[in-house]
């Protein structure tokens, strides 16, 4: 048995009476060796030595994609979008930089550009998000003077498939989710928060009593960091009151903690599933909107209340508010046109024609 045992190398004996050896760094795991004298002791106590040696660090080559890429999100540029916008963003580069990350983002042409958007044809969203990603790293890089020229320029979206995407929740749906989630239930409260707040799922999970002063809700959005301000609701009020909910944020899970916005959106379709209603949280976002915008909001209201701009979203709501006016005020007419002449036993005709 040699007296000194090799670096890291500990021998305990056991109440048996039992000798054992461990391989140890300081307060670390113990790893079981075989008695020192024996044949198997050295290649154990090499393979145990090498297990804690860090990961050679990979090297990112010079002019490599992956390399542009971390010089973009090490910019300002970068750095100023929102935090939904970025981690939206780093999936893609993580999946471009997997693949192809290092080749020579020199060689990128316009039709490399499109033929990847081609191959996320199947999913338009991931292609058009695809696309922005790419926009903003090599606007960049031209700003920059890594390229000359930028491959993006000209590439265009894919369409977006007909319809009009997210079908929105109307008060009938309302009945029936809260029929099936009363008073008191976790449920209840996720529906109100987005119901009378209207906002994203995103934001909706984080909104809490500490963005709540003097009545109204204020809150910067994750989307866009655009700041809301929201009047809290007298019904919504109630149901915070009743609860439950976190501590940090209304919507919470069993354990009283916030959820992401993936698992509550996954929690929440699940809930309006066993109510009996096949729509989304994005849904009661559009059902908040059309009330809103039918109670006589301007373009400029609701921009401020559900965290717009531009007002290419608002003016759909109010355009359609209108429409649904208008015909609403054309088919009061048309009826009072076409009611019985109280002078007479039949019908104006007259007033018809």
């Amino acid at each position: 048995m040699p007296r000194k045992l090799p670096l890291y190398v500990t021998r305990e004996r056991t109440r048996h009476g039992k000798t054992l050896f461990y391989f140890r760094i300081g307060k670390g795991p113990r790893t079981p060796l075989p008695d020192p004298r024996s044949d198997q002791f050295w290649k154990a106590y090499q393979a145990a030595l090498k297990a804690t040696e860090p990961p050679p660090e990979k090297k990112v080559g010079v002019g490599s994609l992956e390399w542009l890429i971390a010089r973009y999100r090490e910019t300002v540029t970068y750095q100023s979008l929102s935090k939904a916008t970025r981690r939206q963003r780093d999936n893609i580069f993580r999946q471009i930089a997997a693949k192809s990350g290092q080749e020579p983002y020199r060689l990128i042409t316009r039709k490399t550009i499109v033929a990847a958007r081609d191959k996320r044809a199947a999913t338009p969203a991931q292609a058009r998000n695809f696309l922005d990603a790419m926009r903003g790293l090599f606007r960049w890089a031209m700003e920059a003077e890594h390229v000359k020229a930028d491959p993006t320029a000209g590439v265009s979206n894919p369409r977006r498939p007909k319809g009009d995407g997210f079908p929105p929740w109307n008060m009938e749906d309302v009945a029936k989710f809260e029929s099936r989630w009363g008073k008191g239930t976790k449920e209840r409260v996720w529906l109100h928060v987005l119901l009378y707040t209207g906002l994203r799922r995103g934001d909706a999970v984080m909104v809490g009593r500490q963005h709540v002063r003097d009545g109204v809700i204020a809150l910067k959005t994750e989307k866009t960091g655009t700041e809301v301000y929201i009047t809290l609701d007298a019904r919504l009020a109630e149901t915070l009151r009743v609860g439950p909910t976190g501590d940090l944020a209304f919507i919470a899970g069993d354990n009283g903690r916030p959820l992401t916005k993936e698992t509550f959106g996954n929690y929440f379709r699940e809930a309006c599933s066993k109510a009996g209603v096949g729509k989304s949280a994005h849904g009661l976002r559009k059902l908040a909107a059309t009330v809103a915008a039918e109670s006589g909001c301007t373009v400029q209201e609701l921009e401020a209340r559900f965290g717009w701009a531009g007002g290419t979203m608002a003016s759909l709501y109010t355009k359609s508010a209108d429409r649904k006016r208008l015909a609403m005020a054309a088919s009061e007419k048309i009826g009072n046109a076409s009611a019985p002449n109280r002078d007479s036993a039949g019908p104006n005709l007259k007033n018809v024609i």
